[in-house]
């Protein structure tokens, strides 16, 4: 690596000088230059290209385990290791985004009855059996726009969303009857959702009571009770809404229907599934 190093750097600086920094000899330097590429080089290139391909193809969000995973499952499997990849990676600058913290959106300073949490209560193990649901905020240069999200806990896929100017009311509801439509459960789907005063109003509960839907909701200012939706917000952001500015309100929702119907549902590999995406999921499963 020294010496390739030395290679692309000399049409900038001397070779002695150089070699001298890095503590490798000239005549070394030039012995590397007048052999052959080795096989394994030669391998590593060609990988090399491939992980980049894969990198671009998800929206440059994939870490080494997911590239290797994607490298191993083509239909024409590529034979590598993951520390070969991420090694690759580390020689290529390939570097996925990282998820930084962000606010929330919870008006709990009401009056309004609240659920207890019953998620710790359950083992997930069937779709249907719990939705998780939460609201983030979304800037454009025209002004804020809400985003309001249906999880199934189970498979991770977005079964619900809804993107408004307002946060209000009917903007959860039309998310929650959106997973309805697309789901239908059996009576006995546990709700889970933050105290906000949107999830616990009256008109939002009577729709759980009619489709015997059970409600749950997170302790008084504890977000971790809901880590899902958490992460799958921080995930959204990172991978999409962060990198980069919505001129107008109007570009919001098909760059997100793009991301989430193209992307997230239906091939982002999620750690939690074991590097499969929620469609896959629950294909392999099917329990959905």
């Amino acid at each position: 690596m020294k010496y390739r190093f030395v290679d692309e750097q000399c049409v900038f600086h001397r070779v002695s000088v150089l070699c001298r920094v890095l503590t490798v000899s000239t005549s070394g330097y030039y012995a590397w230059r007048g052999r052959a590429e080795s096989s394994r080089a030669v391998t590593d290139r060609r990988l090399t290209v491939e992980i980049k391909a894969v990198f671009a193809e998800n929206h440059q969000t994939y870490g080494s385990p997911r590239i290797w995973k994607e490298l191993r499952e083509k239909p024409e499997p590529t034979r590598c290791s993951r520390k070969r990849v991420a090694r690759l990676m580390r020689q290529a600058g390939l570097r996925s985004v990282r998820k930084p913290k962000f606010k929330h959106t919870t008006d709990s300073q009401h009056r309004l009855p609240v659920a207890p949490n019953r998620l710790p209560d359950i083992v997930v193990v069937r779709c249907n059996q719990a939705w998780v649901t939460d609201v983030t905020y979304i800037w454009t240069r025209e002004g804020f726009v809400y985003l309001a999200v249906v999880m199934d806990l189970y498979s991770r896929r977005i079964i619900g969303w809804v993107v408004r100017p307002r946060l209000t009311r009917d903007l959860v509801l039309e998310a929650l009857r959106q997973a309805l439509v697309r789901r239908r459960p059996a009576p006995g789907l546990i709700h889970h959702s933050d105290r906000g005063s949107q999830y616990a109003s009256a008109e939002y509960q009577a729709v759980l009571r009619e489709n015997s839907i059970i409600p749950s909701m997170s302790g008084k200012g504890n977000c971790y009770d809901n880590a899902a939706m958490e992460s799958c917000f921080a995930t959204l952001k990172l991978e999409r809404i962060w990198r980069g500015t919505y001129d107008t309100r109007a570009e919001v929702t098909p760059d997100l229907f793009d991301y989430i119907e193209g992307f997230y549902n239906g091939r982002r590999r999620h750690s939690s599934l074991g590097l499969q995406s929620p469609v896959d999921f629950e294909r392999q499963h099917d329990l959905c």
